[in-house]
Protein backbone atom coordinates (compact mmCIF):
# COMPACT_ATOMS: atom_id res chain seq x y z
CA UNK A 1 0.00 0.00 0.00
CA UNK A 2 0.87 3.58 -0.18
CA UNK A 3 0.80 6.16 2.35
CA UNK A 4 0.59 9.49 1.65
CA UNK A 5 0.81 11.88 4.85
CA UNK A 6 0.25 15.42 4.93
CA UNK A 7 1.41 17.98 7.51
CA UNK A 8 -0.77 21.28 6.77
CA UNK A 9 -0.34 24.63 7.26
CA UNK A 10 -2.62 25.87 9.91
CA UNK A 11 -3.19 30.23 11.47
CA UNK A 12 -3.15 31.84 14.79
CA UNK A 13 -6.30 30.29 16.57
CA UNK A 14 -8.11 32.33 19.70
CA UNK A 15 -8.07 29.88 21.75
CA UNK A 16 -4.49 29.20 21.98
CA UNK A 17 -2.21 29.13 25.14
CA UNK A 18 0.61 31.64 22.95
CA UNK A 19 0.45 35.33 21.35
CA UNK A 20 0.02 35.31 18.11
CA UNK A 21 3.77 36.54 17.29
CA UNK A 22 5.01 34.27 20.13
CA UNK A 23 3.48 31.54 18.15
CA UNK A 24 4.66 32.81 14.74
CA UNK A 25 8.54 33.40 15.78
CA UNK A 26 9.23 29.86 18.25
CA UNK A 27 9.88 27.66 15.50
CA UNK A 28 9.18 25.01 13.17
CA UNK A 29 8.99 21.65 13.88
CA UNK A 30 9.32 18.69 12.34
CA UNK A 31 6.18 16.72 12.36
CA UNK A 32 7.38 13.76 14.62
CA UNK A 33 4.19 11.97 14.93
CA UNK A 34 3.80 11.32 10.91
CA UNK A 35 7.44 10.48 10.71
CA UNK A 36 6.73 7.77 13.76
CA UNK A 37 3.98 6.57 11.58
CA UNK A 38 5.70 6.60 8.42
CA UNK A 39 8.58 4.21 9.96
CA UNK A 40 5.32 1.78 11.06
CA UNK A 41 4.07 1.84 8.18
CA UNK A 42 7.77 1.19 6.13
CA UNK A 43 8.60 -1.56 8.41
CA UNK A 44 5.29 -3.23 7.68
CA UNK A 45 6.49 -3.51 4.16
CA UNK A 46 4.25 -0.18 2.61
CA UNK A 47 5.33 2.43 0.90
CA UNK A 48 4.93 5.80 2.65
CA UNK A 49 5.67 9.95 2.01
CA UNK A 50 5.49 12.81 4.00
CA UNK A 51 4.33 16.30 2.79
CA UNK A 52 5.49 19.05 4.86
CA UNK A 53 3.32 21.54 3.31
CA UNK A 54 3.82 23.94 6.62
CA UNK A 55 7.73 23.86 6.38
CA UNK A 56 7.52 24.48 2.84
CA UNK A 57 4.66 26.25 2.33
CA UNK A 58 3.17 24.91 -0.02
CA UNK A 59 -0.59 25.05 -1.29
CA UNK A 60 -2.97 22.49 -1.26
CA UNK A 61 -2.71 22.88 -5.15
CA UNK A 62 1.12 22.05 -5.08
CA UNK A 63 0.36 19.24 -2.54
CA UNK A 64 -2.42 17.56 -4.89
CA UNK A 65 0.27 17.57 -7.77
CA UNK A 66 3.12 15.81 -5.51
CA UNK A 67 0.17 13.62 -4.29
CA UNK A 68 -1.17 12.87 -8.21
CA UNK A 69 2.86 11.47 -8.77
CA UNK A 70 2.76 9.47 -6.16
CA UNK A 71 -0.89 7.92 -6.43
CA UNK A 72 -1.77 6.87 -2.64
CA UNK A 73 -3.85 4.51 -1.26
CA UNK A 74 -4.35 6.48 1.66
CA UNK A 75 -4.18 9.92 2.93
CA UNK A 76 -3.24 10.14 6.33
CA UNK A 77 -3.23 13.58 8.41
CA UNK A 78 -2.24 14.37 12.30
CA UNK A 79 -5.41 15.88 14.14
CA UNK A 80 -4.74 18.39 17.18
CA UNK A 81 -7.64 19.63 18.58
CA UNK A 82 -6.95 23.34 18.38
CA UNK A 83 -6.71 22.90 14.22
CA UNK A 84 -9.09 20.32 13.44
CA UNK A 85 -10.76 22.33 11.56
CA UNK A 86 -8.05 23.37 8.99
CA UNK A 87 -7.03 20.03 8.71
CA UNK A 88 -10.52 19.08 7.73
CA UNK A 89 -10.46 21.62 4.68
CA UNK A 90 -7.12 20.58 3.93
CA UNK A 91 -8.17 16.60 4.08
CA UNK A 92 -11.61 17.17 2.30
CA UNK A 93 -9.68 18.92 -0.93
CA UNK A 94 -7.22 16.27 -1.25
CA UNK A 95 -9.57 13.68 -0.49
CA UNK A 96 -12.25 14.94 -3.25
CA UNK A 97 -9.46 15.15 -6.18
CA UNK A 98 -7.49 11.79 -5.48
CA UNK A 99 -10.59 9.88 -4.33
CA UNK A 100 -8.95 7.95 -1.67
CA UNK A 101 -9.67 6.85 2.30
CA UNK A 102 -8.38 9.57 4.97
CA UNK A 103 -7.18 8.51 8.33
CA UNK A 104 -7.02 10.70 11.19
CA UNK A 105 -4.35 10.21 13.89
CA UNK A 106 -3.11 12.20 16.79
CA UNK A 107 -4.14 14.19 20.28
CA UNK A 108 -7.61 14.73 18.90
CA UNK A 109 -8.90 11.12 18.58
CA UNK A 110 -7.87 9.94 22.06
CA UNK A 111 -10.24 12.77 23.48
CA UNK A 112 -12.73 12.41 20.48
CA UNK A 113 -12.59 9.70 18.59
CA UNK A 114 -16.03 9.08 17.44
CA UNK A 115 -16.68 13.11 17.04
CA UNK A 116 -14.02 13.23 14.78
CA UNK A 117 -15.67 11.15 12.27
CA UNK A 118 -19.00 12.89 12.36
CA UNK A 119 -18.04 14.30 8.86
CA UNK A 120 -18.21 13.59 5.07
CA UNK A 121 -14.21 13.77 5.15
CA UNK A 122 -12.54 10.98 7.51
CA UNK A 123 -12.92 7.21 7.05
CA UNK A 124 -10.47 5.89 9.63
CA UNK A 125 -9.12 7.12 12.83
CA UNK A 126 -6.16 5.81 15.13
CA UNK A 127 -7.69 6.33 18.97
CA UNK A 128 -4.42 6.15 20.60
CA UNK A 129 -1.02 4.91 18.73
CA UNK A 130 -0.74 3.91 15.38
CA UNK A 131 1.95 0.83 16.20
CA UNK A 132 -0.57 -1.37 16.12
CA UNK A 133 -3.35 -0.28 14.49
CA UNK A 134 -2.16 1.27 11.58
CA UNK A 135 -0.12 -1.90 10.02
CA UNK A 136 -3.19 -4.05 10.95
CA UNK A 137 -5.47 -0.74 9.16
CA UNK A 138 -3.33 -1.11 5.75
CA UNK A 139 -3.18 -4.89 5.90
CA UNK A 140 -7.32 -5.00 5.49
CA UNK A 141 -7.30 -2.76 3.16
CA UNK A 142 -5.20 -4.71 1.06
CA UNK A 143 -7.57 -7.39 1.46
CA UNK A 144 -10.69 -8.99 3.45
CA UNK A 145 -11.26 -5.02 4.96
CA UNK A 146 -12.65 -6.88 8.02
CA UNK A 147 -11.85 -3.69 9.92
CA UNK A 148 -13.52 -4.42 13.03
CA UNK A 149 -10.55 -7.07 13.40
CA UNK A 150 -8.24 -3.91 13.69
CA UNK A 151 -7.35 -2.86 17.21
CA UNK A 152 -8.07 0.57 18.56
CA UNK A 153 -9.58 2.28 15.20
CA UNK A 154 -12.53 4.62 14.33
CA UNK A 155 -14.78 4.29 11.34
CA UNK A 156 -17.82 4.18 9.23
CA UNK A 157 -19.91 1.26 8.86
CA UNK A 158 -23.57 1.88 7.41
CA UNK A 159 -23.12 5.42 8.32
CA UNK A 160 -22.76 4.49 12.12
CA UNK A 161 -18.96 5.28 13.55
CA UNK A 162 -17.65 2.58 15.31
CA UNK A 163 -14.94 2.39 17.49
CA UNK A 164 -12.95 -0.94 18.02
CA UNK A 165 -11.58 -2.33 21.19
CA UNK A 166 -7.91 -1.43 21.91
CA UNK A 167 -5.21 -4.11 21.87
CA UNK A 168 -5.19 -6.19 24.60
CA UNK A 169 -1.61 -4.90 25.63
CA UNK A 170 -0.31 -1.48 26.21
CA UNK A 171 2.87 -1.13 23.05
CA UNK A 172 6.19 -0.41 24.43
CA UNK A 173 7.56 2.79 23.53
CA UNK A 174 10.78 1.33 23.07
CA UNK A 175 10.01 -1.14 20.37
CA UNK A 176 9.09 1.88 17.85
CA UNK A 177 11.08 2.14 15.32
CA UNK A 178 13.23 5.82 15.01
CA UNK A 179 11.05 8.30 13.19
CA UNK A 180 11.52 8.54 9.16
CA UNK A 181 13.56 11.27 8.87
CA UNK A 182 14.80 10.47 5.68
CA UNK A 183 11.15 11.76 4.20
CA UNK A 184 11.78 15.56 5.98
CA UNK A 185 13.42 18.63 5.04
CA UNK A 186 15.60 18.25 7.99
CA UNK A 187 17.39 21.39 6.78
CA UNK A 188 14.61 23.54 6.97
CA UNK A 189 13.86 23.19 11.13
CA UNK A 190 14.38 25.39 13.85
CA UNK A 191 13.19 26.97 17.00
CA UNK A 192 13.81 30.47 18.49
CA UNK A 193 17.15 29.56 20.64
CA UNK A 194 18.74 27.25 17.47
CA UNK A 195 22.32 27.56 17.40
CA UNK A 196 23.52 24.29 15.13
CA UNK A 197 22.01 23.04 12.14
CA UNK A 198 20.44 21.05 10.89
CA UNK A 199 17.89 20.82 13.84
CA UNK A 200 15.56 18.77 14.98
CA UNK A 201 13.25 17.11 17.96
CA UNK A 202 13.23 14.00 19.85
CA UNK A 203 10.62 12.44 22.21
CA UNK A 204 11.94 9.96 24.43
CA UNK A 205 9.48 8.98 26.41
CA UNK A 206 5.72 8.99 26.75
CA UNK A 207 3.19 9.87 29.91
CA UNK A 208 4.23 11.97 32.96
CA UNK A 209 3.34 10.27 36.38
CA UNK A 210 2.72 14.49 38.02
CA UNK A 211 -0.26 15.52 38.41
CA UNK A 212 -0.43 19.39 37.18
CA UNK A 213 -3.86 20.83 36.98
CA UNK A 214 -3.19 22.08 33.53
CA UNK A 215 -1.24 19.42 31.62
CA UNK A 216 -2.85 17.13 29.52
CA UNK A 217 -0.50 14.11 30.24
CA UNK A 218 -0.89 14.30 34.36
CA UNK A 219 -1.17 10.69 35.43
CA UNK A 220 -0.67 8.99 32.36
CA UNK A 221 1.63 6.07 32.26
CA UNK A 222 5.29 6.88 32.26
CA UNK A 223 6.63 4.43 28.84
CA UNK A 224 10.12 5.03 28.32
CA UNK A 225 12.15 4.28 25.47
CA UNK A 226 15.96 2.55 26.72
CA UNK A 227 19.38 4.46 26.71
CA UNK A 228 20.50 2.65 23.91
CA UNK A 229 18.26 3.34 21.75
CA UNK A 230 17.46 7.16 22.56
CA UNK A 231 21.33 7.24 22.36
CA UNK A 232 20.98 5.64 18.79
CA UNK A 233 18.96 7.59 17.53
CA UNK A 234 20.79 10.60 18.28
CA UNK A 235 23.97 9.43 16.62
CA UNK A 236 21.70 8.38 13.54
CA UNK A 237 20.52 12.13 13.71
CA UNK A 238 24.51 13.02 13.18
CA UNK A 239 25.52 10.42 11.21
CA UNK A 240 22.51 9.94 8.75
CA UNK A 241 20.85 13.67 8.63
CA UNK A 242 23.40 16.26 9.71
CA UNK A 243 21.69 17.27 12.77
CA UNK A 244 23.74 19.12 15.49
CA UNK A 245 21.31 20.25 17.59
CA UNK A 246 17.98 18.39 19.10
CA UNK A 247 15.26 19.66 21.61
CA UNK A 248 13.81 16.49 23.71
CA UNK A 249 10.04 17.32 23.86
CA UNK A 250 9.57 14.81 26.31
CA UNK A 251 6.98 16.25 29.00
CA UNK A 252 9.74 15.85 31.82
CA UNK A 253 12.92 14.17 30.27
CA UNK A 254 14.49 13.41 33.45
CA UNK A 255 11.99 11.77 35.64
CA UNK A 256 13.98 8.10 35.61
CA UNK A 257 17.54 9.49 37.12
CA UNK A 258 19.07 6.12 36.75
CA UNK A 259 17.85 5.87 33.10
CA UNK A 260 18.52 9.57 31.83
CA UNK A 261 21.87 9.34 33.61
CA UNK A 262 22.94 6.39 31.24
CA UNK A 263 22.27 8.25 28.55
CA UNK A 264 24.52 10.83 29.56
CA UNK A 265 27.29 8.58 30.11
CA UNK A 266 27.00 6.79 26.85
CA UNK A 267 26.54 9.99 24.61
CA UNK A 268 29.72 11.32 26.69
CA UNK A 269 31.26 7.63 25.61
CA UNK A 270 30.80 7.97 21.59
CA UNK A 271 31.44 11.37 21.80
CA UNK A 272 28.91 12.89 19.25
CA UNK A 273 28.86 15.90 17.88
CA UNK A 274 25.39 17.71 19.06
CA UNK A 275 24.32 20.19 21.55
CA UNK A 276 20.52 19.59 22.75
CA UNK A 277 18.05 20.79 25.56
CA UNK A 278 15.13 19.44 27.36
CA UNK A 279 12.18 20.33 29.34
CA UNK A 280 12.29 19.34 33.47
CA UNK A 281 10.99 19.96 36.58
CA UNK A 282 12.42 21.85 38.99
CA UNK A 283 12.68 19.36 41.29
CA UNK A 284 14.61 16.67 38.78
CA UNK A 285 18.26 18.45 38.90
CA UNK A 286 20.85 18.49 41.10
CA UNK A 287 24.66 19.43 40.39
CA UNK A 288 25.90 15.93 39.56
CA UNK A 289 23.37 15.30 37.27
CA UNK A 290 23.35 18.99 35.54
CA UNK A 291 27.40 18.27 35.63
CA UNK A 292 26.74 15.16 33.56
CA UNK A 293 24.15 16.89 31.40
CA UNK A 294 26.47 19.68 30.19
CA UNK A 295 29.15 17.27 29.69
CA UNK A 296 27.00 15.37 27.50
CA UNK A 297 25.93 18.57 25.38
CA UNK A 298 23.50 19.93 27.23
CA UNK A 299 23.37 23.77 26.42
CA UNK A 300 19.64 24.64 27.52
CA UNK A 301 16.54 23.31 29.71
CA UNK A 302 13.10 24.87 29.89
CA UNK A 303 12.08 24.66 33.18
CA UNK A 304 8.20 24.39 33.68
CA UNK A 305 8.48 27.37 36.23
CA UNK A 306 4.99 28.67 35.72
CA UNK A 307 4.05 31.53 38.54
CA UNK A 308 6.09 33.81 41.01
CA UNK A 309 3.73 33.01 43.71
CA UNK A 310 3.61 30.39 45.97
CA UNK A 311 -0.28 30.11 46.72
CA UNK A 312 -0.69 29.97 42.70
CA UNK A 313 1.91 27.28 42.63
CA UNK A 314 -0.07 25.16 44.99
CA UNK A 315 -3.27 25.54 43.23
CA UNK A 316 -1.42 24.07 40.21
CA UNK A 317 -0.29 21.45 42.08
CA UNK A 318 3.20 21.82 40.70
CA UNK A 319 4.93 20.40 43.86
CA UNK A 320 7.75 23.21 44.09
CA UNK A 321 8.84 26.09 46.14
CA UNK A 322 10.35 29.66 45.23
CA UNK A 323 13.09 28.58 47.08
CA UNK A 324 13.90 25.35 44.88
CA UNK A 325 13.70 27.36 41.88
CA UNK A 326 16.12 29.94 43.21
CA UNK A 327 18.75 27.23 43.86
CA UNK A 328 17.93 24.83 40.74
CA UNK A 329 18.58 28.19 38.46
CA UNK A 330 21.68 29.22 40.01
CA UNK A 331 23.04 25.55 39.40
CA UNK A 332 21.94 25.56 35.93
CA UNK A 333 23.81 28.59 35.00
CA UNK A 334 27.02 27.61 37.36
CA UNK A 335 27.22 24.76 35.06
CA UNK A 336 27.56 26.71 32.07
CA UNK A 337 23.96 25.69 30.68
CA UNK A 338 21.25 28.46 29.51
CA UNK A 339 18.31 28.12 32.05
CA UNK A 340 14.50 28.89 30.31
CA UNK A 341 11.24 29.34 31.97
CA UNK A 342 7.54 29.08 30.94
CA UNK A 343 5.49 30.60 33.04
CA UNK A 344 1.39 30.81 33.20
CA UNK A 345 -0.50 33.83 32.95
CA UNK A 346 -4.00 33.63 34.28
CA UNK A 347 -4.02 30.59 36.86
CA UNK A 348 -6.53 29.80 39.43
CA UNK A 349 -6.43 33.39 41.53
CA UNK A 350 -4.55 35.33 39.07
CA UNK A 351 -4.89 39.02 40.21
CA UNK A 352 -2.52 42.03 38.60
CA UNK A 353 -0.59 42.07 41.73
CA UNK A 354 0.28 37.99 41.19
CA UNK A 355 1.50 38.84 37.63
CA UNK A 356 3.33 41.71 38.55
CA UNK A 357 5.14 39.55 41.23
CA UNK A 358 5.73 36.56 38.84
CA UNK A 359 7.24 38.87 36.64
CA UNK A 360 9.70 40.41 39.01
CA UNK A 361 10.19 37.02 39.93
CA UNK A 362 11.15 35.75 36.33
CA UNK A 363 13.42 38.93 36.50
CA UNK A 364 15.39 38.01 39.29
CA UNK A 365 16.07 34.84 38.14
CA UNK A 366 17.50 36.45 35.03
CA UNK A 367 17.00 33.96 32.74
CA UNK A 368 18.39 33.53 28.96
CA UNK A 369 14.57 33.49 27.75
CA UNK A 370 10.95 33.11 28.84
CA UNK A 371 7.57 32.17 27.77
CA UNK A 372 4.62 33.53 29.15
CA UNK A 373 1.75 31.26 28.20
CA UNK A 374 -2.25 31.98 28.54
CA UNK A 375 -3.34 29.21 31.23
CA UNK A 376 -5.93 27.46 28.82
CA UNK A 377 -8.12 24.28 29.72
CA UNK A 378 -6.92 22.08 27.17
CA UNK A 379 -8.57 19.28 26.45
CA UNK A 380 -8.18 16.19 28.95
CA UNK A 381 -6.82 18.38 31.40
CA UNK A 382 -8.37 18.69 35.18
CA UNK A 383 -8.97 22.06 34.23
CA UNK A 384 -11.08 21.30 31.13
CA UNK A 385 -13.05 18.87 33.42
CA UNK A 386 -14.07 21.06 35.58
CA UNK A 387 -14.91 23.82 33.18
CA UNK A 388 -17.44 21.07 31.40
CA UNK A 389 -18.89 20.46 35.06
CA UNK A 390 -19.41 24.40 35.77
CA UNK A 391 -20.73 25.19 32.79
CA UNK A 392 -22.49 22.36 31.21
CA UNK A 393 -21.10 22.76 27.85
CA UNK A 394 -17.78 21.27 26.16
CA UNK A 395 -15.92 23.90 23.86
CA UNK A 396 -13.89 21.60 22.02
CA UNK A 397 -16.65 19.33 21.37
CA UNK A 398 -18.48 21.85 19.60
CA UNK A 399 -15.41 23.16 17.93
CA UNK A 400 -15.23 19.89 16.18
CA UNK A 401 -18.68 19.27 15.35
CA UNK A 402 -19.00 22.58 13.96
CA UNK A 403 -21.19 23.90 16.41
CA UNK A 404 -19.49 27.12 17.93
CA UNK A 405 -17.12 29.90 16.41
CA UNK A 406 -13.52 30.02 17.18
CA UNK A 407 -13.43 32.05 20.83
CA UNK A 408 -10.72 32.29 23.90
CA UNK A 409 -12.46 29.41 26.01
CA UNK A 410 -13.96 31.38 29.78
CA UNK A 411 -11.40 31.14 32.78
CA UNK A 412 -13.70 31.32 35.72
CA UNK A 413 -10.87 30.61 38.01
CA UNK A 414 -9.63 33.98 37.74
CA UNK A 415 -11.22 37.64 38.25
CA UNK A 416 -9.33 38.80 34.93
CA UNK A 417 -11.31 38.77 31.95
CA UNK A 418 -9.81 37.36 28.68
CA UNK A 419 -8.87 40.57 27.53
CA UNK A 420 -6.79 41.31 30.22
CA UNK A 421 -4.76 38.46 30.41
CA UNK A 422 -3.97 38.78 26.88
CA UNK A 423 -2.69 42.37 27.65
CA UNK A 424 -1.25 41.70 30.74
CA UNK A 425 0.90 38.18 28.78
CA UNK A 426 2.29 40.25 26.54
CA UNK A 427 2.99 43.10 28.48
CA UNK A 428 5.26 40.66 30.68
CA UNK A 429 6.78 39.81 27.51
CA UNK A 430 8.04 43.34 26.51
CA UNK A 431 8.92 43.88 30.01
CA UNK A 432 11.16 41.37 30.64
CA UNK A 433 12.82 41.05 26.94
CA UNK A 434 13.27 44.88 26.63
CA UNK A 435 15.40 45.57 29.48
CA UNK A 436 19.30 46.76 28.21
CA UNK A 437 21.22 44.47 29.77
CA UNK A 438 18.98 41.44 28.58
CA UNK A 439 19.30 42.70 25.11
CA UNK A 440 23.10 43.08 25.40
CA UNK A 441 23.74 39.85 26.75
CA UNK A 442 21.48 38.27 24.62
CA UNK A 443 22.79 39.49 21.29
CA UNK A 444 26.41 38.66 22.46
CA UNK A 445 25.22 34.87 23.33
CA UNK A 446 23.54 34.79 19.31
CA UNK A 447 25.58 31.83 17.48
CA UNK A 448 24.84 33.19 13.77
CA UNK A 449 23.41 35.71 11.74
CA UNK A 450 20.11 33.79 12.06
CA UNK A 451 20.03 33.24 15.66
CA UNK A 452 20.24 36.43 15.86
CA UNK A 453 17.76 37.68 13.01
CA UNK A 454 15.03 35.64 14.45
CA UNK A 455 15.24 37.04 18.13
CA UNK A 456 15.87 40.85 16.52
CA UNK A 457 12.79 40.46 14.62
CA UNK A 458 10.79 39.35 16.98
CA UNK A 459 11.05 41.49 19.26
CA UNK A 460 10.59 44.45 16.94
CA UNK A 461 7.39 42.88 16.45
CA UNK A 462 6.55 42.36 19.82
CA UNK A 463 6.89 45.80 20.64
CA UNK A 464 5.62 47.59 17.98
CA UNK A 465 2.50 44.90 16.60
CA UNK A 466 -0.53 46.31 17.87
CA UNK A 467 -2.56 43.00 18.01
CA UNK A 468 -5.94 42.26 19.22
CA UNK A 469 -5.37 38.78 20.51
CA UNK A 470 -9.80 38.36 20.68
CA UNK A 471 -10.96 38.97 17.44
CA UNK A 472 -9.72 36.88 14.61
CA UNK A 473 -6.01 37.93 12.21
CA UNK A 474 -6.71 37.13 9.19
CA UNK A 475 -3.86 39.43 7.28
CA UNK A 476 -1.70 38.36 9.93
CA UNK A 477 0.69 36.69 7.48
CA UNK A 478 0.62 39.14 5.46
CA UNK A 479 1.75 41.82 7.42
CA UNK A 480 4.56 39.65 8.66
CA UNK A 481 5.90 38.93 4.82
CA UNK A 482 6.15 42.81 4.79
CA UNK A 483 7.96 43.29 8.09
CA UNK A 484 10.71 40.03 7.40
CA UNK A 485 10.57 40.23 3.46
CA UNK A 486 11.54 36.57 3.12
CA UNK A 487 13.03 37.28 -0.31
CA UNK A 488 15.72 39.43 1.03
CA UNK A 489 16.89 37.19 3.29
CA UNK A 490 16.72 34.12 1.26
CA UNK A 491 19.60 36.22 -0.67
CA UNK A 492 21.19 36.90 2.55
CA UNK A 493 21.95 33.56 3.84
CA UNK A 494 20.89 29.96 2.51
CA UNK A 495 19.92 29.20 5.83
CA UNK A 496 17.41 31.78 6.05
CA UNK A 497 13.75 30.33 7.55
CA UNK A 498 10.35 30.80 6.18
CA UNK A 499 9.22 32.53 9.62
Amino acid sequence: MRLALVFNPFKYKLHEENLRIVQRYFGLFPPLSLAWVAAIAERAGHEAVIIDARTLRLTPEQVLKQLKAFRPDLLGFMMTTYMFRETLQWAAYLKENLRVPVVLGGYNLRVYPRESLMNHVADFGCVNSAFYTLPALLKEMEGGRRFDDVPGLVYKRNGEVIVTPPYPVMESFDDYPNPARHLLPNELYAEFPTERRNFTVMVTSKGCPMGCLFCEAGRTPYNPRSPQTVVDEIQECVERFDIHEIDIFDYEFLIDRKRVMAIFKEMQRRNLDVIWACRARIDSVDEELLREMKAAGCNRIYYGIESGVQEILDRVNKGITLEQIRETIRLTKRMGIRALGFFLIGSPGETRETIKQTLKFAKELDLDYVQFSKLTAKPLTPLWKQLVEETGRDYWKDYILGLTEEKALPRPWTDLTNEEIDRLTKKAYVSYHRRPGFLLRSTLKCRSFEEFRRKFLAFLEMIFRQEEISTPDEDFEAYHDRVVERKYYRKVSKWSLPF
